[in-house]
């Protein structure tokens, strides 16, 4: 049976994200109609396609699908941004007259391969989705000649894989995209923090290496971790252990890499303890309006920061236009979502299919789609995140960084310096000296990209 056609999330240890509140004014019908976003004109729009040109193309339809661990999660990011997009997209005209579906592909944890077989069968491509264990179906993929342009990566098998498309930073990169941001953290905002670095990571195979790599970055950058532990994944019934231990160590800056409501289970067991780091780095994916319910009792005195890394923030919506415009969007076709960090990100990949899917016209192959993403040299989405140069690999670039803060009155941009435009950009991410691994090639499973049709 077909999936839900309406139209990563991670599990706990792998940094599960869940919403950010959206808001704003209905969106204007003649913005709609128009097909353009921000700052691209015109990616979606009608047409008179006429051939099935492709695997999961006809005339009328192009069909694409977007994993979500949403059966095991519960999270609904990646299907809101694709019901938003997709239903955004056709109201303009779709992709030159054709309906864009999004084939959910519920992989619920551990079943990538079962939907990874179920996607070769059915897709065009891969758009805006994730999986914690997606290397268990990128042979799958390769194997099938299935291009994707995901919103999120998780595996050091995947993360860079051939047929894949992804501006957006992981730690399971090469490199570690958050060595700008740390530095600021130890070096400009809380100097004193440097020598006393703790990590609390959720235990899985996963997030260990995760420790292992901010360890190894932060301890070339010149710091010193003295408290690097793990908890069981599924979280624990009293965290004043954990609590004891970083004060124990004296920690003064906190890297914590798991559930944002585990953290927020540790900040009571430190608040009852009268202990608090200067700062913690809650990470990425509690960029969403549960993170400041679940902390807002201590958000008035309490330093958490995220690093969105060179995704345009909620708060830039009077500066940036694609960002206003996403929140208009979610306002007229899911005004009860909340947009999350994942929901940035995924809006990302779904504009960059668009875009690229239109400019192939009636002839619309994953050859050509996969082939205009990667003439993109400066892609910002529509002004939606900071420029990438597409071309080339993620990792040989230098990036860019922007951190947003916590407070009583929601997320806000800290005080980091930004030097282009919302962002503070230039600096070159730390590589590391261990082998985590490498990303799967065409070659692995005895294809080549001349293949590719």
């Amino acid at each position: 049976m077909r999936p839900n056609r309406i139209g990563v999330a991670v599990v706990a240890t792998c940094l599960i994200a869940t919403g950010c509140g959206g808001g704003g004014g209905a969106q204007d019908a003649t913005s709609a109609a128009s097909g353009s976003f921000g700052n691209l004109t015109g990616i979606c729009r009608p047409g008179d396609a006429s051939s099935a040109s492709a695997p999961g193309v006809t005339a009328d339809e192009i069909e694409v699908g977007t994993f979500s661990d949403v059966g095991f999660t519960r999270y609904r990011d990646f299907i809101d941004a694709a019901k938003v997009f997709t239903s955004w997209c056709n109201a303009a005209g779709g992709i030159n007259g054709r309906t864009l579906v999004a084939n959910i592909r519920d992989t619920n944890l551990t079943e990538v391969h079962q939907r990874m077989v179920e996607s070769c069968r059915e897709d065009f491509f891969l758009v805006g989705g994730g999986a914690a264990l997606d290397g268990l179906g990128v042979k799958d993929r390769l194997s099938c000649l299935l291009p994707e342009f995901p919103a999120h990566v998780t595996t050091s098998e995947n993360t860079g894989s051939d047929l894949q498309l992804s501006s957006g930073a992981t730690v399971s990169e090469g490199v570690d995209p958050y060595s700008g941001f740390h530095d600021w953290l130890i070096n400009d905002e809380h100097p004193g923090s440097a020598n006393s670095i703790g990590v609390l990571v959720g235990d899985s195979p996963i997030t260990e290496v995760m420790s292992e790599k901010v360890t190894e970055s932060l301890t070339a950058s010149g710091a010193t971790v003295v408290y690097n532990e793990k908890y069981p994944p599924a979280g624990v019934s009293d965290w004043t252990s954990y609590a004891r231990a970083l004060r124990a160590e004296r920690v003064r800056g906190l890297i914590f890499l798991g559930e944002f409501r585990h953290l927020g289970r540790l900040q009571e067991a430190l608040t009852d303890i009268g202990y608090q780091p200067d700062w913690i780095d809650a990470n990425a994916t509690s960029y969403n309006a549960e993170f400041l319910g679940a902390m807002r009792d201590s958000l008035e005195n309490r330093n958490y920061y995220v690093d969105l890394s060179g995704i345009a923030p909620l708060d830039a919506a009077a500066r940036v236009p694609a960002v206003r415009q996403l929140k208009d969007m979610f306002d007229q076709y899911a005004p009860s979502s909340d947009i999350t960090f994942q929901v940035l990100r995924a809006f990302q990949a779904w504009v960059l299919f668009a875009k690229s899917a239109a400019t192939c016209g009636d002839e619309l192959t994953r050859a050509c789609v996969y082939q205009a993403a990667r003439k993109e040299t400066a892609w910002t989405a529509g002004g939606l995140q900071a420029p990438v140069d597409l071309s080339r690999p993620l990792a040989e670039q230098t990036r860019c960084f922007n951190v947003q803060q916590a407070t009583p009155e929601g997320w806000k941009a800290a005080e980091f310096g930004p030097n282009t435009g919302v962002f503070r950009c230039g600096f070159t991410p730390y590589r590391y000296t261990q082998d985590f691994g490498r990303p799967i090639t065409l070659a692995d499973v005895g294809r080549s990209i001349s293949e590719l049709e």
